[in-house]
């Protein structure tokens, strides 16, 4: 039973460490598109970008701020990567709020 258990142990471990990590992202996206959101409707009432990124930046640290704007709505861009064992999967949100606070 020896043999077999420490066979199994490194890809259990693995398994786990995948797990926690897949968490982590999930938990990681969630906070990108609280913040994403909070950015558009922050630059669609007409307060600079700069605001917009501190908004961002203390819901999402770390993420990169873009918008975007047209005739009606302002959007806001943000991407960060995933952090942890993931870290090179690149995250990204988006949300649009119309301009003007409307």
């Amino acid at each position: 039973m020896t043999a077999e258990f420490a066979v199994a142990l490194p890809a259990i471990a693995l398994v786990l460490a995948l797990s926690m990590a897949a968490v982590q992202v999930a938990a990681v996206q969630v906070a990108l598109a609280d913040a994403a959101a909070d950015a558009a409707r922050s630059l669609g009432r007409g307060e600079a970008a700069g605001d917009a990124a501190a908004i961002a930046a203390r819901n999402a640290p770390g993420a990169r701020l873009s918008a975007s704007t047209d005739d009606r709505f302002v959007c806001a861009t943000l991407t960060r990567g995933a952090g942890g064992l993931l870290a090179a999967v690149e995250l990204r949100a988006v949300s649009c709020a119309l301009r003007g606070g409307l």
